[in-house]
């Protein structure tokens, strides 16, 4: 070939290959700021490339924390056998979110006594299925939601909420609390509280000093004789309450007690009633079934009229849609002033 195409032809390669190269370092510049995540990850985990924020180490068969990578967020722990939490294993997660510890061994002696509330981005903490006997603390005021079901917690910490101004949800459903584990005012402090599940525990009171924007009550299967005379004015936002399988009488329940406007589910399955407890206007959900209920009443029980002035296309009149009472003494057919008062029912299960 003459050497006058040669030279260019020479150049051209030099360029393309300079091109390729440098195009090559900018891709692996490009890839985030997490490049090195497959050397930094527990060789006990799984760090998937596209969640580099997340550090999956369920079902692996742990009996400990690994050392767990700055970047984390999102750290999965549940189903394994970690018996103990240690400050060392947390040392460099200070931006961690999010903790599932679901189904391990861990007791209250094991847990490091500053470990959680150095944690001071910690949203979410998933400590149900372990050993604990007592709420741990100090807590983190960053915490959100706190699950700490099927555990045997007899024992909440006095203090331990009072400052968890952002907690949403508290989860200790299927302990072994009683009354006596609850100081008067122990949920003092939870502001921001929507959801207290409180469900199979052994409490014969209802729990005391409920927070203020509680919206969603759940207290199955305990053992709740009474409910104090307004007992729900204090909760201006109760929308759900659950009370099935409780010890609940026709004494134990004061006349106006459930006639909240802010109630929209009530739920007394499994009780010891013979009435039907009167209820608001605004309730769309009442569950009565498995009860000692002999007869029901619809002029008794009607509601006042609702009036929502905001809204007058919507109907003035008691916005009942759904009524359990079957398991109870109450025959068929469905009494006409019922149907009449509550004009809205699409289901009646009797």
């Amino acid at each position: 070939m003459d050497a006058q195409y040669c030279r260019p032809l020479f150049l051209l390669v030099i360029i393309f290959s300079f091109t390729h190269s440098v195009t090559q370092a900018y891709d692996y510049t490009d890839l985030g700021t997490y490049p090195l995540f497959s050397i930094d990850c527990p060789k006990e985990c799984v760090c998937p490339s596209s969640f580099p924020h997340a550090i999956y180490c369920d079902n692996k068969g742990l009996k400990e924390v690994p050392h767990i990578p700055s970047r984390t967020w999102y750290l999965y722990l549940h189903n394994n056998l970690i018996e103990s939490l240690k400050e060392e294993s947390f040392a460099n997660a200070t931006e961690i979110k999010w903790i599932n510890l679901s189904r391990n061994k861990l007791s209250n002696k094991n847990i490091s006594k500053s470990l959680l509330k150095s944690l001071k981005s910690l949203l979410y903490l998933y400590l149900d299925d372990n050993d604990l006997e007592e709420v741990p603390a100090p807590l983190p005021e960053s915490i959100e939601q706190i699950r700490l079901a099927r555990n045997k917690i007899s024992k909440v910490p006095e203090g331990v909420f009072s400052k968890l101004g952002n907690l949403t949800l508290l989860d200790l459903h299927h302990n072994k609390l009683t009354d006596s584990s609850f100081q008067a005012d122990v949920f003092n402090g939870l502001k921001s509280l929507m959801q207290l599940n409180l469900a199979k525990n052994s409490l014969k009171k209802m729990p005391p000093g409920l927070p203020l924007n509680t919206v969603q009550l759940y207290l199955d299967n305990n053992n709740i004789e009474e409910i104090p005379k307004n007992y729900f004015n204090n909760i201006p936002r109760i929308t759900f309450i659950r009370l099935n399988y409780n010890k609940l009488s026709d004494t134990g329940v004061p006349v106006n007690v459930f006639n909240v406007t802010s109630l929209l589910d009530l739920q007394l399955s499994y009780n010891e009633l013979t009435a039907v407890p009167i209820v608001n206007g605004h309730l769309e959900r009442l569950h009565l079934d498995h009860n000692k209920i002999k007869n029901i009443n619809g002029n008794i029980l009607c509601p006042e009229v609702v009036k929502e002035e905001f809204d007058p296309h919507f109907p003035h009149g008691p916005r009942l849609r759904y009524l359990r009472l079957d398991g109870n003494e109450v025959q068929p057919p469905i009494p006409l002033d019922l149907m009449i008062c509550f004009r809205l029912l699409q289901t009646v299960v009797i």
